[in-house]
């Protein structure tokens, strides 16, 4: 997928890809935010719609073509990693920071509907396989959960959004939404590319490029946004993008990936690793989320829980990467 380049260019694509990242978070953020207000849509909906299926663009090329190649199995590994580096990851730095208001419709809505779709996908996958009906049965459940979702989540009453230069109207925000959203993919895929070809003129097995940089790299545009969004305190933002990237990646990307070219086997880790630990994290969501004191409040995920996150990643990479090279 990404070709040979000179070290120089590699180092630019890095450079440059990074200042991209920047600056088209920046904007998308400011452009999904206002977008809200001026609708009259919660903040968190965005997240979920617009900013978490949008930031979810190259996992959904992975499995595409992941699929026309007949290497279903690559997708599964990439959907299930990628959502673990969503919460573990992203919200590990987001939280970092600024602290997360985390809403209760996330606590005792999102985070029981991401745990029910990871048991679904253990269900479905405990036979060792991926079938076209395993497919359409995600894919399906995709098409029922998004929009009752969307209806659970009331309107919420939310800080105005910044204003972005000049009039802010609804042309203009969807302007900067949509710009910064290609240039976020683009840039990821440049900062991705520059690393890859980087790290072989180092000597560095492609096996492993694939399971870090490749991997994480496809959660880019979620990181980069997070961060945007965590600098601006819009946590609703935020937590919507990762709850509704999730959901995308493991109904619609693996649904896809299986629809195209059914999968006959697949790695064991992901029913002994990848699942269990998306369950943990997700249900780690609610319990750092959780108001003690008044559980119709919001709760917060502080700095505390961004620093736990973050050593899970840790942890969880270091046992991947141990066990797929023992394989």
């Amino acid at each position: 997928m990404y070709g040979n380049i000179p070290l120089w260019l590699s180092i630019a694509f890095i450079a440059g890809g990074l200042a991209v990242l920047a600056w088209s978070s920046d904007r998308f953020v400011v452009g999904s935010a206002s977008l809200a207000r001026i609708l009259g849509i919660s903040p968190f909906v965005i997240g979920m719609v617009i900013v978490g299926f949008g930031t979810s663009a190259p996992e959904l090329l992975v499995s595409v073509f992941s699929g026309i190649a007949g290497r279903s199995n690559l997708s599964l590994g990439n959907a299930y990693g990628s959502c673990v580096f969503n919460i573990a990851g992203i919200l590990g730095v987001a939280a970092l920071v600024h602290p997360l208001s985390v809403k209760p419709s996330i606590v005792f809505g999102g985070v029981p509907l991401l745990t029910a779709i990871a048991v679904l996908s253990m269900f479905l996958l405990c036979d060792g396989t991926l079938s076209r009906a395993d497919s359409f049965i995600l894919l399906a459940a995709f098409a029922i959960v998004m929009p009752l979702y969307c209806r659970f989540d009331k309107k919420a009453e939310t800080p105005e959004a910044p204003d972005l230069p000049g009039e802010t109207g609804v042309l203009k925000s969807l302007f900067w939404t949509a710009v910064g959203l290609v240039a976020m993919v683009a840039a990821s895929h440049i900062l991705v590319w520059g690393a890859v070809d980087m790290a072989r003129a180092f000597g560095v097995d492609e096996f492993l490029i694939g399971l870090t940089v490749v991997a994480i790299g496809t959660s880019i545009p979620e990181l980069a946004s997070a961060i945007a969004a965590a600098r601006r305190r819009e946590s609703e933002l935020v937590l919507g993008n990762i709850v509704g990237s999730n959901i995308f990646n493991t109904l619609a990307v693996v649904g896809i990936a299986g629809a195209i070219s059914p999968s006959p086997g697949f790695s064991v880790y992901v029913l002994s690793r990848d699942l269990p630990v998306l369950i943990c994290v997700t249900l780690s969501l609610a319990a750092f989320g959780f108001n003690r004191s008044d559980w119709r409040k919001n709760g917060t995920a502080g700095r505390s829980a961004g620093l736990f996150w973050l050593a899970l990643q840790i942890l969880y990479m270091a046992v991947m990467l141990y066990q797929e090279i023992r394989r």
